[in-house]
């Protein structure tokens, strides 16, 4: 664990797992909303044992970020500010691994920062993953059609349900291990929500990105984020319509929300590595 200090001064905590010798390169990873990125161990210690150092921030509002009792809470202009925080881990990353590349992973709401950073920060990262996500303004025209009851409207094609979180994952112990997390399972409070409906404009057109960032958008093919793939895929035709030459798009039939925690998640992160060893070679 260590901490970094985001632009407004809150302290940030970030948890980083390294390999035994010299980095073939960094594996930066943005968590989901209502999570952290302590859920993402046993992904970073497969990344590392294969040689990439891995870091992981708890966004503002999450995990040991969280200020007490304030689950959700990103705080005036907290949307752009999470999105600085990881540019602002990104310059930390820098300085303890000069000159070897840097890969931005983001699941779901990271994968959402991710977009914005790319759009903020360009050429900061060589790389960015985007797991779990979707066209962020048409997913919040889906959310608002259901009444902005977010959980309930992504559960809602997997009734009759066992849990409330069944839309996650086929795993039922990964959906047990989630719901007795005490820091995992709420959203975004109203204040932040809207800094990220204003920035869903922006994120449709992302203009400007280099031709040559390689970009990977994987996701589950029963993602209900993506109303059966149809968001994830005007997401990706939005970045080669842009002028992207890079982009890799993957879908796993039957799979869910959270890939790395799905049954089929040693294929996941095999298919990860492969693309990984490429764009970082």
């Amino acid at each position: 664990m260590f901490t970094f200090t985001g632009k407004d001064g809150l302290t940030v905590h970030a948890r980083s797992w390294l390999p035994d010798g010299p980095p073939r390169a960094v594996v930066q990873i943005a968590h989901g909303m209502g999570e952290h990125g302590a859920r993402y161990a046993p992904l970073a210690e497969r990344l590392a044992a294969e040689g990439y150092a891995v870091y992981a921030d708890d966004h503002r509002g999450h995990g040991l970020t969280m200020l007490p009792g304030l689950p959700g809470v990103l705080g005036e202009d907290g949307w752009n500010l999470l999105v600085d925080d990881l540019a602002t881990l990104t310059g930390v990353i820098a300085d303890r691994h000069p000159d070897i590349p840097v890969v931005l992973l983001g699941h779901s709401l990271g994968s959402f920062a991710a977009q914005q950073y790319v759009l903020d920060h360009p050429g900061l990262a060589d790389a960015v993953a985007l797991c779990g996500t979707s066209a962020v303004d048409e997913l919040f025209a889906f959310l608002a059609a259901a009444g902005g009851d977010v959980m309930g409207a992504f559960n809602a094609e997997f009734r009759p349900a066992r849990t409330d979180a069944d839309w996650l994952s086929r795993d039922e112990a990964q959906v047990d291990l989630y719901l007795a997390d005490p820091l995992c399972g709420f959203t975004l409070d109203a204040a932040s929500m809207a800094g990220l409906a204003a920035a869903a404009t922006r994120l449709a057109s992302p203009g400007g990105l280099p031709a040559d960032l390689p970009v990977y958008v994987l996701v589950g093919d029963r993602d209900p984020l993506n109303q059966g793939l149809s968001l994830s895929d005007l997401a990706v035709s939005r970045y080669r319509d842009a002028g992207l030459t890079d982009v890799t798009y993957r879908s796993y039939p039957g799979a869910r929300h959270e890939l790395f925690n799905e049954t089929n998640r040693d294929e996941v992160v095999g298919d990860l590595l492969a693309w990984l060893a490429r764009v970082t070679a």
